[in-house]
């Protein structure tokens, strides 16, 4: 079945459908991992998003039951060059095309998704629709087309829900939760409780947690203001650990901005320099917007990790409280593991605070 990626710039891609049969439309992305599919079109900080994959040729290990960061994903569609005819793996239960159709998310296949990319990098990500045919009605919806600002709230728990285990009380505030996370929490015995992206900080207190987890999540992080009053309300009380939109409402919560990149970091192959040590790390990211360096204050925050490539802020730390960030995901689904102590610092962290001299 013949199908076009429309852009909102005029810019139209001809391919193949498969997956879900329904038009779509959302804001075109492109990650550059060359595993991990399944990982990455449920992880809900895509919710909204066109996703393209820049490897050639996806599909090819099929589905499985392990590999979900959430179960209901709410990405927009999928844009690749070849879907594979067949899928190989011990672990396999169906075929890519026949689950995207069960999760009712649209495919296109045969793009140039080379030549997509580059556009894209130029141009900047942008509205896009997949559709069936396209005439000038096709462009004047895209133009008139709004994107969601209520992201997270689309994607966050609306109840609180525990993972339990015998160590340190963690609370974890699900602004768009990966699974993972809960995973490597949960390999150090940390006794968790999952909240509302809207919950307050009277709230979260009221637990006595021994320590806080800022989720991952989608969207513009000024899109949630009171996520700020919730981080204020917190920090200094209790240890604070933030990551990916978590790292960036940190940042936002004390007195930093932030802007919209032109097309974002998304994939398994990105590094990160640790200011300290000059420690490399190859990390996994997600995400549109990053921390503005000319707008932190010195007093309160400090860099502490930087993107390679482009030098964006990938870490920051509290001067006078227990509290870090990372805008990278070193819970590591399916990207490299280089990462995965930080969730041992925050432990150590957590340690060190009960630990402290009484008042």
């Amino acid at each position: 079945m013949k199908r076009y990626l429309v852009l909102a710039d005029g810019t139209v891609f001809a391919g193949e459908g498969f997956g879900d049969p329904s038009v779509t439309t959302g804001e075109v992305v492109f990650n550059t991992g060359m595993t991990g599919y399944q990982e990455t079109i449920t992880d809900q900080s895509y919710n909204g998003q066109i996703i393209t994959f820049t490897y050639p040729l996806i599909g090819n290990y099929g589905v499985n039951g392990d590999d979900y960061e959430s179960i209901a994903p709410t990405c927009k569609g999928v844009v690749v060059h070849e879907v594979a005819r067949r899928a190989s793996n011990w672990r396999n239960q169906m075929s890519l095309d026949t689950w995207l159709q069960k999760k009712h998310i649209p495919g296109i296949t045969g793009v140039d998704t080379r030549r997509l990319t580059k556009h894209l990098r130029t141009a900047g990500s942008m509205k896009a629709a997949i559709v069936d045919t396209v005439d000038d009605t096709t462009f004047e919806k895209l133009a008139a087309l709004e994107l969601p600002t209520n992201n997270v709230q689309q994607v966050s728990t609306s109840k609180p829900y525990p993972s339990p285990a015998k160590g340190h009380k963690v609370v974890v505030i699900d602004f768009g939760l990966k699974y993972s996370i809960l995973r490597e929490l949960t390999k150090r015995q940390c006794n968790v409780t999952v909240l509302p992206y809207n919950t307050t900080a009277a709230t979260i207190l009221d637990l006595n947690p021994d320590g806080v987890l800022l989720s991952n999540g989608p969207g513009d992080p000024k899109d949630l203001p009171d996520a700020l009053d919730m981080i204020r309300g917190i920090q200094g009380q209790v240890p604070l650990f933030g990551i990916c939109l978590g790292h960036q409402l940190f940042a936002l919560a004390n007195g930093a901005d932030t802007f919209k990149m032109k097309f974002g970091h998304r994939g398994f192959n990105h590094p990160v320099r640790e200011i300290a040590t000059g420690r490399i790390d190859f990390t996994s990211q997600n995400h549109g917007y990053a921390v503005d360096p000319d707008s932190i204050d010195p007093a309160q925050l400090l860099v502490t990790h930087v993107e390679i490539n482009d030098h964006t802020i990938e870490g920051l730390r509290h001067k006078r409280y227990p509290a870090f960030s990372v805008q990278f995901h070193p819970d590591a689904t399916p990207g490299p593991h280089d990462a995965d102590h930080l969730f041992d610092e925050f432990v150590e962290m957590m340690d060190a605070f009960k630990k402290r001299p009484a008042k």
